[in-house]
Formats: C-alpha cells, structure tokens, sequence
C-alpha cells in the first residue's frame, strides 16, 4: 500500500492565496471526491501535487510514502507513479500518441518496452475505450474534440498504470454514452491495479459511476466538510450554500458586543 499525504497545505498564485491549511491522506485502492464551488482550490490541489510551476507551496508538505514530493520534479513525480488527468489537455502537433505514449512508458522503465508489446497493449486500450482506431498515428490531442481529449487521458492512464490518479473534471466534455465508457475504465484499473483515485467533478452522475469511499469539500481553500457517498447526495441535494455560510464569526461578535471571542 502507498500513501500519498498533505500535511498543513498553503499555496498562493500571483501572491494570492488559494489553499489555506489543506490536510489530507490517500491511500492507494481508495477513491476519493473532490468537492465544492468553482474557484475554491480543487484544481490548485491537483496541480500543486502534480508539480505545475505556476503554485507556489508557501507552506506545509506533501510525502509519497515518507519521500517529500515537493522537491521532487515533475517527470520524477510521474515516475513516482503519480497521474494527472487535466481539465484542458493540451495539443502538441507534430509528436503521435503512439510516440508520446511509448516515450513516458519507456521513461518509467529499465528497458524499453517491446513495440509489439506496446501496440497490443494500446489497441487493446483504445478498443476498450471506444476510441478511433487512427489514433495511434494522429498528433497528439490535436483536432480532438473535448470528449477524444478526455478519453485520450484515461487511454495514458491506462497505459501508465499509476499509483495514484489525480482526475481533473474528467468527464467534462463527456456525453451519456461516453461517460460510462470511460467510468467502465476507471473502475478496471481501480480493480486491476490497486490504484488510488482522487477525483474532480461537479456532477454527481460521475460519482455514481465510480463511487467514492471519501469525500472532501473545499470552500475558500480549506476542508470545510467530510464524509462519504452521503456527503455527494446531499450536495446534490442541497448544493453549498450550508457550507458556504459556514464562518467562523467569534472575533465579530466580541467587537459587536463584547463577549463570545477566542
């Protein structure tokens, strides 16, 4: 079992500060939500564990069993066994997905793996997904529509078998019928693999699809509630507005009346 953990997490872009103490533990074969409105961190979580440069870690840390993340490069994150499925995924013309993909396979092995190997394995994937079988040779996420870009970064993870999935809005982009293909895959890997998953989404319809044994929700870059499935229905149910309202009004109260301070 590997342990991926934040320990008192503060992070700022352009000297503003988005995460605000963030604690918390994933354990591979766990699958975890990521809740809450837009703008209050759940992306800036992902990101900073992934390593993108534009979060500034100003305090706190992250371990991958004990090893601190943090000084640890993005490729050396990924070697790692750490994933990231992005809301946006980017297109790099002129590089094939077959080449993109063998490159960061070989660059977590000790050997290059065997070309007949490889494209056995990435037909396989892409059937499994439903995708274009012209795939392979096509620039990678170039002329994609936003449903074959989100696809495409289940295929990587497939091929990649992470430890840990960090998935950003994955099913952003994603129609019916897609939806349940790509959850279909999450779900093998997550048997297959033992991996540990933490997800993004505003829907509870992904949730149901891969159910989360934890569920955490950010408001204003801390963890203002957690639970189970429960907490995803109730959501649903209710939205964020018990949450949002959810301050801490002490200090207020004793300048208003002189009692009830910390």
């Amino acid at each position: 079992m590997s342990v991926l953990k934040i320990n008192n997490l503060h992070v700022s872009v352009d000297d503003k500060e988005i995460l605000k103490g963030i604690t918390l533990e994933f354990k591979t074969g766990e699958t975890h939500a990521l809740m809450g409105p837009n703008g209050n961190g759940k992306s800036t979580l992902l990101s900073t564990i992934m390593g993108h440069p534009s979060y500034q870690v100003t305090q706190g840390s992250i371990t991958l069993d004990g090893e601190d993340l943090l000084a640890m490069s993005v490729d050396e994150r990924s070697r790692k066994g750490i994933f990231l499925g992005m809301q946006y995924p980017e297109a790099i013309p002129g590089v094939t997905n077959s080449d993109f993909l063998k490159a960061a396979i070989n660059a977590r092995r000790d050997e290059p793996v065997r070309l007949f190997d490889f494209m056995n394995n990435l037909d396989q994937a892409i059937s499994e997904l439903k995708m274009n079988e012209d795939l392979a040779h096509r620039y990678l996420n170039e002329g994609f529509s936003g449903g074959e870009k989100k696809r495409n970064e289940i295929l990587q993870m497939e091929l990649l078998k992470p430890s840990f999935a960090l998935l950003d809005e994955i099913d952003s982009g994603l129609d019916v019928d897609a939806l349940r293909i790509v959850a279909d895959a999450v779900n093998k890997m997550k048997e297959e693999n033992d991996m540990g998953l933490v997800m993004v989404s505003h829907y509870e319809k992904l949730y149901q699809l891969v159910k989360p044994s934890h569920v955490h929700v950010l408001v204003d870059g801390e963890i203002k509630a957690e639970g189970g499935y429960e907490l995803v229905e109730k959501i649903n149910n209710e939205g964020y507005e018990w949450l949002v309202g959810k301050q801490d009004n002490s200090d207020l109260i004793e300048k208003l009346f002189g009692f009830g301070g910390k």
